[in-house]
């Protein structure tokens, strides 16, 4: 069996620096405060790694990110926040030599928990060999680590007993110890990576599994400077925020779209939208993709009216600051059908049917409930773009949701219409309510450039919370929910 051993940072990952991801842990697991401390050390960290023992300053940012941590919170972020910006780094020649053997093993300094679940999932390696976190009995991390960073070249040793490694992947580092682990390999590969491997079991995957859903605040990946800036930019933001939400609320719908520039806000508009609804005819469906919780205010906006939305599960403040109205469904589908066809019956109305929101490129396997209550469905792609914090959450407080895309600097809403759909693509034709909400999942896909799969509301929620999206459930099985998903993300590849 060929085997391979690769370095993680600097190898698999471009940067060789683990300390933005610490920055990550310590603001998704904590907060500002510990974000803004592990920030002011960041130059003594620097000067530890220059000028003292090659493993001091990573140290020293592990006890700062981590003492006193909930080693839940920890591994929470590890699954819900890392993967992404871990694959934003992927070398893609490195996984592509790295995939092409039998047996692959991953090498981090980091602690093992904080990449485990990216590198077996996303890379699909067999084995990873990290430093392990010290917790102690009341399961908070002390910020050390058990046995130091040197045990990892004998737990390389140990993993293959007599066998030597086909090949070892990692940088050439003059006196360090980080890739001892290499002199174990019949074969070293440095940069640049090439793949020479003729016989590639795999030659039918030629990617990492991609990340569908994942969680966290932050858009961007903390590197110090760009951590610097969101710090700076913070207080500002809360004020931008507030004016944003206020003039929102204040000012006439017509008013809102001549007014956002001013703040830096901006909405851009394709297609024809359709007319309002007449007195004698039912109001129009606009079956909308699920980006933040703002896709109905928006569309409101646009089209210089108060259409009221569906909802599910939001908070209250949210429900308060909308300036629309809102319909609380109940998920009781008896019930929440006679909801909507009573408010189509007063005029105009949104829905999302993915149920909740995606960041990735991707949709959500739509509900097929709209498709059976009207035939004036109008498909709306909605996307948007911001800056330095998403305005969506799964494991935080959804209240402040708003409140984040606000302070982004500049935030974009994209808001695409289609046009309605005929009568012979509805219910009416006699197609089934799975096959319309099948077609409007693919036509808006088509639009954004989006894939659309099968996932639901109670998947996202079971890999990044561990529950189902209605209730806080903390003997959900987070673990059943990743197996879950990447079964159903496997099946997908081998289908297409």
């Amino acid at each position: 069996m060929e085997s391979v051993v690769s370095e993680l940072e600097g190898t698999l990952l471009k940067d060789p620096e683990a300390f933005s991801y610490f920055m990550l842990i310590a603001f998704e697991a904590s907060g500002l405060i510990r974000f803004t401390l592990l920030l002011l050390l960041w130059p003594v960290i620097r000067l530890l790694e220059i000028f003292g023992h090659e493993d001091d300053g990573l140290k020293l940012t592990i006890f700062v990110a981590t003492v006193g941590v909930p080693f839940t919170e920890i591994e929470a972020v590890a699954r819900a926040v890392l993967p992404k910006f871990y694959l934003d780094d992927i070398n893609m020649e490195a996984w592509k030599v790295f995939n092409s053997y039998d047996k692959r093993v991953v090498v981090t300094k980091m602690p093992r928990t904080m990449v485990e679940m990216f590198v077996k999932e996303h890379l699909r390696a067999d084995e990873v060999i990290g430093s392990e976190l010290s917790v102690n009995r009341f399961g908070f991390a002390t910020g050390f680590v058990k046995d130091g960073f040197g045990s990892i070249h004998k737990s390389v040793a140990r993993l293959f007993e007599d066998e030597q490694p086909s090949l070892g992947l990692g940088r050439i580092k003059c006196g360090g110890s980080g890739s001892l682990f290499l002199s174990l390999c019949k074969e070293e590969c440095h940069p640049p990576f090439i793949n020479t491997n003729k016989e590639n079991k795999n030659h039918m995957i030629i990617r990492p599994l991609p990340v569908i859903f994942h969680d966290g605040r932050l858009a961007k990946r903390p590197m110090p400077s760009t951590a610097l800036l969101i710090l700076l930019w913070i207080p500002f933001g809360i004020i931008l925020a507030a004016i944003r939400i206020s003039v929102g609320l204040i000012l006439p719908m017509w008013a809102i779209r001549h007014i956002a520039p001013l703040f830096g806000g901006r909405v851009i508009v394709k297609g024809n939208p359709p007319p309002p609804a007449s007195a004698s005819s039912s109001g129009v469906l606009f079956v909308c993709t699920h980006r933040t919780l703002l896709d109905p205010v928006v569309l409101s906006t646009v089209l210089l009216r108060r259409i009221p939305a569906v909802t599910y599960s939001i908070s209250r403040l949210s429900e308060i600051l909308s300036p629309i109205p809102t319909v609380r469904l109940t998920r009781i589908r008896e019930v929440d059908a006679r909801k909507i066809k009573r408010e189509l019956e007063k005029g105009d109305l949104v829905v999302c049917p993915e149920g909740t929101t995606c960041r990735e490129p991707f949709l959500l396997r739509f509900s097929a409930l709209f498709a059976e209550l009207t035939d004036r469905i109008v498909p709306v792609a909605m996307n948007y773009r911001v800056g330095f914090f998403h305005a969506t959450t799964a494991r935080g407080w959804k209240g402040l949701d708003p409140i984040f895309f606000f302070m982004n600097p500049r935030p974009i809403y994209e808001v695409t219409f289609l046009n309605q759909l005929p009568v012979e693509a509805t219910c009416s034709s006699g197609k089934s309510p799975h096959d319309v909400a099948n077609y409007v999942q693919r036509i808006l896909g088509a639009t954004l450039g989006f894939e659309c799969t099968n996932f639901t509301r109670k998947d996202k929620y079971r890999v990044l919370a561990g529950n189902d999206g209605i209730v806080s459930q903390t003997s959900a099985n987070p673990v059943l929910g990743f197996v879950n998903m990447f079964k159903k993300l496997a099946a997908s590849f081998i289908i297409h």
